[in-house]
């Protein structure tokens, strides 16, 4: 289990992975060369379920349980007992089970029920504290003494004190061994808080004089004092911050204990759509500091429930049709002080919309799928009534093509799936599809609402959760584009949406509309103007708690048109509209220093603090219901934009984590995550910057920053530059050994993968962009997962601005490389038929998007298709038949059929060992538990001689050419721009397939 895999503390539960965090427990060595521990004794299947009481004013507290495949306990459950302070327990027989559901309740009505998901527990010690799980007891006693039968009357004792300040645990396990004993058993045994930031425990010592310990969370996260462990010994010891002071006084000493509760929340608010609500409130103050909130809803057959949550909205999807319902909301802090409750909200939900068909990710390893990328609004137009052309529909030109910008849609994508698969591609990839927000958002990047599909691309009976189902069921992936970094320039629906200055005068009462008590945006009704109400957004009357500066004062600035433009008439990060702890208050300066992951990179894009926990909770529960579709995988917008400490923290295993709750670990190892690190250079490392490198972002940590996010973040940039582009690590995971595949080592990978920006701006040659590309792989942690692709909606090779459009051969040329060579060959729509070559790819609302690479495809995918096997088309007719005869067309077909039938083209690692050519390499899989080795020499439009290489029968898959090779020889004569070799090895496990596809344009 990777050490990214550990839980994210917002998600508030386990769920599933409870048994495998367990696991990693009780496998962890958490020193570096210290002696090993004792392994662990068999564990009875009982628990032993401690629950916090301090943030519960109940009178009684009981467990009401179900072990995996029994019974429910009768309500309200087993009766808990006192433990410590603090806390209750319960002791369970599991009897063959080893994991089971559990709730607690007061027994008079009052339940925690985990925010209506139950609590997945396992075997052992567990604790439950404000919703969070860990491995643990908090009341833990020391182990028992070695037997004597004269006790030692001077017996010593070490009381340690342990400093949360800066980490955040709320559970702290000391794992120890005396000198001359034995280890405790994982993870160790409680430590009590015994003032704010501190935990303290008192060990007994026998006869020895010092101890060695690590202390941990209870979760998976240690402190083994960087792999060294602790040396302590008797009498009051601190450890803080991995300094450790012997004889120290007692940091507690003279503490008054925390009896002021917080402030009661203020502004709650409780919005319903459908079966769903969403809570919100204002935060509370403290005189130490809030910690959470607990939410109290009542209603309905489930009765009151409490759910806990570090954030100030909180939302239930799942709620009774036509119920009342009311909630209300208390703060709490670390010493367990609840403030009042709010004045309770009530609320009356609707109908519950019809339930979509289940979804579920196909799971397989994503090297095995070609993709194929696509703009949905601009592909194919399967149901014209959800066209919109905006406000900027006369403006950029578009009208007089009778071209809106948002066309395509799901249903047309749905319609023209059997085009793809007749190409030979297996994974789509599709721009955002959250509900966007601008003047010209076609594109999905200007998300506003993360928790809504945007209308104007669904249909009825073409949602996106059909589209989901539809490519399924043809055996096709959806990798879904997201973006963590910004949103729109109006906020985040939900989060944080501005209140800007909206003066209707003479000159703007054409802009704005007036405000409608209950009117929302809808981007589907547009008025004459294409635009749609805005009403929510302006408001001539300063808001309260206005933070923008100069509200409504007249700037020294005009619109376009000539009108007057006011202060805080639109968003800026430095007009103080945005607050800093939801958005970055700044313009980016330098695009390779530090401000590039804390500004803003253009006005529709505001930059979210990602650093504060609310925003992250917004964007992983919005990205946990599209994982709970059945998505595929994720492509990341802007990736370079968020510290990559952010992303293995709290994004990276947030995503791993709920596809491994839903759908299990093999569809979670699979589940495919690529990100966009926009390094726009020819050389390995970013103008030398490691931090704005695609490689520095397939890579774990190296050594744990401060527990505060904004903290870290810092630290880890300085500390990398300071470590520089020597100092990073380096991996073999894409390379053959000699002529042998080796078993690749990931477990420093840090979940994301890189689209290969290196090849991708060297692409205007494909030998330039092969040398590039190898060039870099050892700094990557695995190379073989390299998104590779020539142009995209962003980009032609060397930052060009336009659609590559370097001819036909050469088009054959850089794909040939693309499908032999390591990484997942990537085809942006069209650029199988050279589709807008040469044409600008993105003018904005300047020119018609008809004139950009980002026109509209549909006209080439009139009539019908018909797919068998993937690169294979059973029938076609109308215009799309005439695009599926292009030459590139019937390239990239064989391409794909070749790739699927030779395993050593999409997972093997390769050398150049040996190989003398222009773009000539070996490449080799081998996983003999599912009896595969293959392995294929290949070589690109020139020739190329093997040396070293395994004697036996070599078959070309292209030609059907055989050799015997008996001297470690192969000799190929170049085939032709455009053409390749593909001499595979017929080999025990894996014979050579022969001549693949049919003979065309360049593969002959």
């Amino acid at each position: 289990m990777r050490s990214w895999l550990r839980h994210h503390p917002l998600l508030g539960r386990f769920g599933p992975a409870l048994g495998l965090i367990a696991a990693l427990l009780a496998s962890s060595a958490p020193a570096s060369g210290a002696p090993a521990r004792e392994p662990m004794a068999e564990v009875a299947n009982n628990a032993t379920v401690f629950y916090h009481t301090g943030t519960r004013d109940w009178s009684a507290f009981y467990l009401h349980y179900a072990p995996t495949g029994g019974a429910w306990t009768t309500v309200p459950g087993v009766a808990m007992d006192a433990a410590c302070d603090g806390w209750v327990k319960r002791t369970v027989d599991l009897g063959d089970a080893t994991e089971f559901q559990a709730t607690f309740t007061d027994g008079s009505g009052t339940w925690d029920n985990n925010d209506g998901a139950n609590y997945q527990l396992g075997a052992g010690p567990i604790a439950v504290r404000d919703g969070q799980v860990s491995v643990s007891d908090p009341c833990g006693a020391d182990p028992e003494p070695d037997p004597d039968p004269s006790p030692d009357p001077d017996q010593n004792q070490a009381r340690i004190y342990f400093s949360t300040a800066t980490l955040g645990w709320r559970t702290v396990n000391l794992h120890y061994r005396p000198d001359g004993g034995s280890w405790t058993a994982v993870p160790g045994v409680g430590m009590t808080e015994v003032c704010p930031g501190w935990v303290a425990r008192t060990v007994d010592l026998g006869t020895a004089t010092a101890l060695t310990a690590a202390f941990n969370n209870g979760s998976g996260t240690w402190d083994n004092n960087n792999g060294a462990d602790y040396r302590i010994g008797t009498g009051l010891t601190t450890v803080a911050d991995r300094r450790v002071v012997p004889e120290a006084t007692d940091p507690c000493a003279g503490h008054e204990p925390d009896t002021e509760a917080p402030t009661t929340p203020s502004g709650l608010t409780a919005e319903v759509n459908g079966v769903g609500v969403v809570v919100k409130w204002d935060p509370s103050t403290d005189n130490v500091g809030v910690t959470g909130y607990q939410v109290t809803l009542a209603g309905g057959p489930g009765g009151t429930a409490v759910a806990d949550t570090t954030s100030t909205v909180w939302s239930r999807a799942d709620l009774e049709p036509r119920t009342d319902y009311t909630f209300s909301v208390r703060a709490r802090d670390a010493a367990g002080n609840l403030s009042a409750p709010t004045t309770p909200v009530e609320v009356t939900t609707g109908d519950a919309p019809p339930a979509p068909a289940a979804g579920e990710p196909i799971g397989t390893d994503p090297r095995e799928n070609p993709i194929y990328f696509v703009l949905t609004a601009r592909f194919f137009d399967g149901d014209s009534s959800n066209n919109r052309g905006g406000s900027q529909h006369e403006r950029s030109g578009n009208a007089s093509y009778d071209d809106p910008m948002f066309r395509g849609d799901f249903r047309g994508l749905v319609e023209k799936l059997d085009y793809i698969k007749a190409l030979g591609f297996s994974a789509v990839w599709i721009t955002p599809v959250v509900l966007g927000r601008s003047d010209y958002d076609y594109h999905g990047y200007h998300g506003w609402d993360f928790y809504r599909v945007d209308p104007r691309l669904e249909s009825t009976g073409a949602t996106y959760q059909d589209l989901i189902n539809a490519a399924h069921a043809k055996g096709m992936k959806i990798y879904q584009d997201v973006v963590y970094n910004h949103s729109s320039r109006w906020g985040a629906n939900g989060l944080y949406t501005p209140t800007v200055y909206g003066v209707q005068d003479e000159q703007w009462d054409w802009y704005y509309d007036t405000p409608e008590a209950g009117r929302e945006y809808d981007p589907l009704e547009e008025d004459a103007e294409g635009r749609p109400y805005n009403g929510d957004l302006w408001s001539t009357e300063e808001p309260p708690g206005n933070s923008c500066v100069n509200w409504g004062q007249p700037t020294g600035s005009t619109s376009p048109e000539g009108y007057r433009v006011y202060h805080c008439q639109w968003p800026s990060p430095t007009s103080g509209m945005f607050p800093e702890e939801y958005y970055h208050q700044c313009w980016i300066g330098n695009w390779e220093g530090e401000d590039s992951r804390s500004c803003w990179l253009h006005d529709d894009l505001a930059d979210l603090n990602t650093e504060n926990a609310e925003v992250q909770d917004h964007l992983i529960n919005a990205y946990n219901r599209f994982i709970d579709m059945g998505v595929d995988g994720f492509r990341v917008d802007t990736a370079v934009h968020i510290p990559r400490v952010i992303w293995t923290r709290h994004f990276l295993p947030a995503i791993h984590e709920r596809v491994e709750e839903r759908f299990g670990a093999e569809k979670a190892e699979n589940f495919f995550v690529f990100g966009e690190v926009a390094a726009f250079v020819n050389d390995k490392w970013n103008r030398g910057s490691v931090n704005h490198s695609a490689q520095f972002f397939t890579w774990q940590p190296r050594q744990e920053y401060s527990a505060d996010d904004a903290e870290a973040v810092l630290e880890e940039y300085e500390h990398e530059n300071g470590l520089g582009t020597g100092g990073q690590p380096t991996s073999d995971n894409a390379f053959l050994d000699g002529n042998a595949y080796h078993s690749p080592d990931r477990s420093r990978f840090s979940g994301m993968n890189i689209i290969d920006m290196r090849m991708h701006m060297n692409f205007g040659d494909a030998a330039n962009a092969f040398h590039n590309g190898k060039d870099s792989d050892d700094s990557v942690n695995d190379a073989t997962y390299n998104v590779v692709y020539v142009d995209s909606h962003d980009y032609g090779p060397n930052k060009s601005s336009t659609r590559y459009a370097g001819g036909t051969d050469a088009w054959a040329e850089n794909m040939a490389l693309m499908w032999t060579f390591r990484g997942i060959p990537t085809l942006y729509y069209g650029s199988e038929i050279e589709f807008q070559a040469g044409q600008r790819i993105d003018c904005g609302p300047t020119c018609p998007l008809a004139t950009t690479g980002r026109a509209y495809y549909g006209d080439h995918l009139e009539g019908e298709v018909s797919a068998g096997d993937f690169g294979e088309v059973e029938s076609a007719s109308g215009p799309v038949a005439e695009t599926l005869e292009q030459p590139l067309v019937r390239h990239v077909q064989r391409l794909n059929q070749i790739r699927e039938a030779i395993p050593a083209l999409q997972k093997g690692q390769y050398s150049t060992e040996g190989v003398e050519g222009h773009m000539a390499f070996k490449r080799r899989y081998t996983d003999t538990a599912a009896g595969v080795d293959s392995m294929a020499l290949v070589t690109v439009t020139h020739a190329a001689t093997f040396t070293g290489v395994p004697n036996g029968t070599w078959t070309d898959a292209v030609t059907g050419d055989t050799v015997r090779v008996t001297d470690g020889t192969l000799a190929v004569d170049a085939p032709g721009q455009g053409n390749l070799r593909a001499y595979v090895l017929d080999t025990a496990l894996t014979p050579a397939p022969g001549v693949i596809g049919a003979a065309g344009p360049y593969l002959r």
